[in-house]
């Protein structure tokens, strides 16, 4: 042998040699493969949109590719709503829908179609109490695009813009919606509840089943964090100058969305004016409801139905509550403070969650 070869080992030294060097191979192959294996983490999602913001919690083994395919699939979502249904945006399908002539057809979007049949149906459910042609009385109190008044409209006022509030006026035959008036559409009741069932919906098509999505405070959870734990939020105390917990809710595979008037209002000449409309009156709600928690397994609907049971108020809210199924939480105003009313469906959701000082979303 000449001076710089090597000698190939033979016999039983050499196979067993050849064994160790196979096995200590393929174990630094699996070693290298569980490095890179991604572990069952959150991961967060966030940014702006209809004028607040978006929160999303993921619980999954993801790498960094479907992350940011994700996070864009996520505000791709949202986009696509707001593009539909917003009322700030001039060039937004319901911008043109309102600019449109009364009786001609106009043909709508899928989505904007769906989000219209729930709106008529719980419109109906709630003998108008919930409608999305408020807007003309939204927008003269000053809650709508256009801003806050520097007065109380006067009566005269009040009665040209509830002329314009009528949902009878509108014809919904499969995908063409037709006005047999000049009325003015506001999603915005039911808006940010189908923009975050959107999110969940496109969450579950990507395969992930345990996550929680919040737009503008409705909510949608599925499945649990890791543990098995259940997804928890809290129900705000409805009061406009701090930040505290009413009540912490236990959830599962459903959806949840308040209404309020403790955040959104004015006072003048101290009178205080909720930005809840009742568009059968066309004026501010009067009742002493503060807050209403509704859960259901479409964030659309809960959403909804929140703002309709905000204008019914308790009594008449809880009576179509009982009736219909529907788990429904109050906050009511009382001369000692505040005292709580429920449907019998919204109980199972707080047995066991007694504890108090969970962030939402925790």
């Amino acid at each position: 042998m000449s001076k710089g070869q090597r000698r190939t080992p033979t016999g039983p030294h050499a196979a067993l040699s050849l064994i160790v060097t196979l096995v200590a191979a393929l174990a630094l192959v699996s070693l290298a493969g569980c490095e890179r294996a991604p572990q069952v983490e959150a991961h967060r999602f966030e940014g702006p949109i209809f004028g607040t913001g978006y929160n999303v919690t993921v619980y999954a083994a993801l790498d960094e590719a479907t992350i940011e395919s994700l996070d864009a699939g996520i505000r791709s979502q949202l986009e696509q709503v707001d593009a539909l249904m917003s009322t700030y945006r001039e060039d937004s399908e319901l911008s043109r829908f309102n600019r449109y002539p009364v009786g001609v057809p106009f043909f709508l979007s899928p989505a904007t179609a769906e989000v219209m049949r729930e709106a008529l149906r719980i419109s109906r459910l709630s003998d108008g109490a919930f409608d999305v042609t408020v807007g003309p009385a939204v927008n003269l109190w000053g809650f709508g695009p256009k801003g806050r008044p520097e007065r109380v409209p006067n009566s005269a006022e009040l009665a040209e813009a509830l002329a314009r509030v009528d949902i009878d006026a509108l014809v919904l035959e499969g995908d063409t919606l037709t006005k047999r008036k000049p009325v003015y559409l506001d999603l915005s009741g039911i808006a940010k509840g189908y923009g975050t069932d959107r999110v969940a919906d496109y969450l579950e098509s990507r395969g992930l089943e345990d996550y929680l999505v919040e737009v503008g405070g409705e909510i949608r959870t599925h499945g649990a964090k890791p543990g098995g734990k259940p997804w928890r939020i809290a129900v705000e105390k409805p009061i406009s100058s701090e930040r505290s917990v009413q009540r912490v809710i236990d959830l599962g595979n459903v959806a949840v969305a308040t209404s309020g008037d403790y955040r959104n209002y004015f006072v003048s000449d101290g009178v205080r004016y909720s930005h809840t409309i009742d568009p059968r009156t066309g004026r501010p709600i009067t009742n002493r409801v503060a807050s209403v928690t509704v859960i259901d397994e479409r964030c659309a609907t809960a959403d909804a139905l929140a703002t309709a049971f905000t204008v019914m108020g308790e009594r008449a809210g809880l009576e179509m509550a009982k009736r219909e199924n529907i788990a429904v939480y109050f906050v009511v105003r009382t001369d000692d403070g505040f005292e709580t009313r429920m449907s019998p469906a919204f109980a199972p959701y707080l047995e066991g969650a007694e504890t108090v000082g969970e962030e939402e979303g925790s």
